[in-house]
């Protein structure tokens, strides 16, 4: 009966979460429901003194990320800047290339630190553009913009500010840059897969004769359903609307392009010279967590490498921001909702972790590729994300309940933890794109579509594509390490 609770809980959080239900409501709603039916454990405890402790600890490990991650998206795209860079990878690639040059500004904009949901809007409407002009199907333009946007640059590509890309650093004592060589590979096998496949749709439908379609380009405002779904590092999207800058008006583009260099170059200066050099002894007093450097060297260099890029962003684009105060606290407050979202479904998977039925899926999980703890790990978080349709919460649920225990399985198998990192990330990666997946819903409201008209090919690149690069990733990782 407790193993029935746990599927029916997860079950009814898919559902109605796809029908546009707040997880902060559903989240506690289905464990609680889940504690009820295995009647193990008892129900106002489990919600006050694990739900919470839970949701509570993911706040406090990843909120300044969440924080400054919103506040430089926002500032990216009021400057000018995010528009800037989009305009200019269409520039140099030309219009005969239109897929490959929406996929290289979504990634280039989000490896520097930007919201997807920025990207989609400053994006999307170049897209159209390009699209209509070279008689691409409107129903490819979601693709194109998730393989840039939520793909390779979020979870291959070492150095990446992404959340996605922080969660495993104090489980396993890691940097951003884990495993660079196997990141880059990935990331490339993802690129190449995805440019192919959107290459090869567009060439089709140009055979056909279908065209670009009849479609009403305009972003259309996105209601109340959409802001719902956007569960991980959303922005409030009624604050997106697209400004329609012109192009004399925006930064030129070495400017633009600074702050995602500096983003990267300050993270990876942070985490090889500075925070190395400091001495870090003091935590391991009782004060500071009793913990080591190698537990938070990763957060601390993302945020020092975030606040020291705002600050350069604000005095290199002071006289094109209308206003200074309303852009930061618009990206202040984008970044309450995703993070308490996120830790909703962190505090779901703690309480499923506690009922003793989840011991079953526990070994389940565990047994699958007992002989290679990455093939297991790669289950494990995906599975999880794939059923909360939120990478960073499937990733959290994992590594919480079973993250110690992979730790030892790849000490005693002679595994790096830095190939350990680059699988977690790019495990969560893939099924966590499936239909009820609030960014997949989002993009889809911004770009005018229906998951019947746009989502077979978006499953292709950010579901399949993510998935077979992540076999190429475990076979590199098992056969030569971390490199």
């Amino acid at each position: 009966m407790g193993l029935l609770g746990i599927l029916l809980a997860l079950a009814l959080l898919m559902y109605f979460a796809y029908r546009g239900i707040s997880v902060l409501i559903l989240a506690p709603l289905a464990a609680l429901l889940a504690v009820v039916l295995s009647g193990a454990m008892p129900l106002l405890a489990s919600y006050t003194q694990i739900f919470m402790p839970a949701a509570g600890d993911f706040i406090i490990t990843y909120f300044p990320l969440f924080l400054l991650g919103a506040i430089f998206g926002k500032l990216m795209d009021a400057s000018g800047s995010a528009q800037a860079i989009a305009n200019w990878a269409v520039d140099v690639l030309g219009r005969q290339r239109s897929i490959l040059a929406v996929v290289l500004s979504c990634a280039l904009l989000t490896y520097g630190g930007v919201s997807l949901f920025v990207v989609a809007f400053a994006v999307f409407p170049i897209a159209a553009a390009l699209f209509r002009a070279a008689q691409i199907p409107k129903r490819l333009i979601p693709g194109t913009i998730a393989l840039g946007s939520f793909t390779f640059t979020m979870t291959a590509l070492p150095g990446t500010p992404a959340i996605q890309n922080a969660i495993p650093m104090p489980f396993f004592g890691t940097s951003p840059f884990a495993a660079p060589g196997l990141g880059v590979i990935t990331g490339l096998v993802m690129f190449l897969l995805g440019t192919a496949w959107l290459s090869w749709r567009a060439k089709r439908a140009l055979l056909a004769g279908e065209g670009y379609g009849n479609h009403d380009d305009a972003p259309p405002l996105p209601d109340k359903d959409l802001r719902e779904h956007a569960q991980e590092e959303a922005f409030d999207l009624m604050e997106l609307e697209p400004r329609g800058q012109e192009r004399h008006d925006l930064p030129p583009v070495w400017l633009a392009i600074l702050p995602v260099v500096l983003v990267v170059a300050l993270n990876l200066l942070f985490v090889a010279v500075v925070i190395p050099a400091m001495d870090t002894g003091y935590l391991a007093l009782p004060e500071y967590g009793g913990t080591t450097e190698g537990a938070v060297r990763g957060v601390w260099a993302i945020t020092a490498a975030l606040v020291l890029t705002i600050l350069a962003l604000l005095a290199l684009n002071w006289t094109r921001l209308q206003s200074v105060k309303r852009t930061v606290d618009d990206g202040a407050n984008a970044s309450v909702l995703p993070i308490f979202n996120t830790a909703s479904l962190v505090g779901f998977g703690a309480v499923i972790a506690a009922l003793p039925a989840f011991e079953v899926i526990r070994g389940a999980v565990l047994g699958i590729g007992a002989d290679n703890p990455l093939i297991s790990l790669a289950v494990a978080v995906g599975v999880l994300a794939g059923i909360t349709g939120s990478a960073s919460g499937g990733m959290t649920i994992a590594l919480q309940n079973l993250g110690p225990t992979y730790v030892d399985m790849a000490q005693a198998q002679g595994i790096s933890l830095e190939v350990m990192h680059r699988v977690t990330t790019v495990a969560t990666g893939g099924l966590d794109s499936l239909p009820h997946n609030g960014a997949v819903i989002t993009l889809l409201g911004i770009c005018g579509l229906t998951h019947r008209e746009a989502y077979g090919d978006l499953f292709m690149v950010a579901v399949v594509a993510p998935v077979l690069s992540l076999v190429v990733l475990i076979a590199l990782g098992t056969l030569f390490g971390s490199f």
